[in-house]
């Protein structure tokens, strides 16, 4: 009975022993900050563009200049290196960029970014359909963008313009707009049958970058001009001259945009 009794108390002790221990702590890693932020600029052949003047050849032979160019980019996304994503919160995930307004070439994003190593910047050029909709923007420069209604509504993606020699040695207007395109009845004349949505998606090349504590690290995103024009579709604009309600123009259009945006200094 002794025995007995002594087991039962060691093994009670035990028991209250064990249950008793502390366990270590979990402790939270905070997660640390900084910011990005983005600089446009246009060039053509590698230099800064020269709007309204008359000196840029583009590769179908056409003597052309750029009056303006205006345009959105939305739905930036960046790449951890670790494989995670990293896209903007509601509010910050729209800009619009504009050659005659300086105030819009850049973007100070007011998201806080987790500081990491990451390994691309991709974003929609144009507005998505959950965005591009009509009155979304009531005041200008944004409201001047606006789509017609009878044209899907909305907003231009962008409106590119200028003039170019034509075959008669005229100064002409050219007007390089994208948007939402349309598709037509084959018999009934201007009747559309239905929509197409024209933006695109934009991996930058070259575009890894570091964010670091409480630091704004600033990347240029560069539009080539020029490349609207030749790569991989010349572009003469004798044979079209403006793009809205053509679809095939259009498209024409979207396929040289891949190839139109580089990435200039990362600081």
């Amino acid at each position: 009975m002794k025995n007995f009794r002594f087991l039962l108390i060691a093994f009670l002790l035990l028991v209250f022993f064990f249950s008793c221990k502390r366990e270590d702590p979990i402790v939270d890693i905070p997660i640390k900050y900084g910011n990005i932020g983005f600089q446009f600029t246009h060039n053509v052949d590698g230099q800064a563009l020269v709007v309204d003047t008359l000196i840029y050849t583009n590769a179908a032979g056409n003597n052309y200049m750029v009056n303006e160019v205006q345009y959105f980019v939305s739905d930036i996304v960046l790449q951890n290196s670790n494989g995670t994503f990293f896209s903007f919160g509601t509010g910050s995930d729209v800009h619009y960029v504009d050659s005659d307004l300086p105030s819009t070439s850049t973007w100070s994003v007011p998201d806080n970014i987790p500081v990491g190593s990451y390994t691309s910047i991709a974003f929609t050029f144009g507005l998505n359909e959950v965005r591009n909709l009509s009155n979304v923007f009531l005041n200008p420069p944004e409201s001047n963008m606006f789509w017609p209604e009878f044209l899907g509504g909305g907003y231009h993606y962008m409106k590119l313009n200028g003039k170019w020699v034509d075959t008669a040695s005229n100064l002409s207007a050219f007007n390089f707009h994208l948007g939402i395109g349309q598709t037509y009845d084959a018999v009934v004349v201007d009747s559309i049958t239905g929509f197409v949505q024209n933006y695109f998606t934009v991996t930058l090349p070259n575009s890894a970058f570091t964010v670091r504590e409480d630091k704004t690290t600033t990347v240029e995103i560069i539009m080539n001009m020029e490349k609207w024009f030749n790569t991989p579709n010349v572009w003469d604009f004798n044979e079209c001259s403006a793009t809205m309600q053509n679809q095939t123009a259009m498209q024409r259009a979207i396929e040289n945009g891949g190839t139109v945006f580089s990435v200039g200094p990362i600081q």
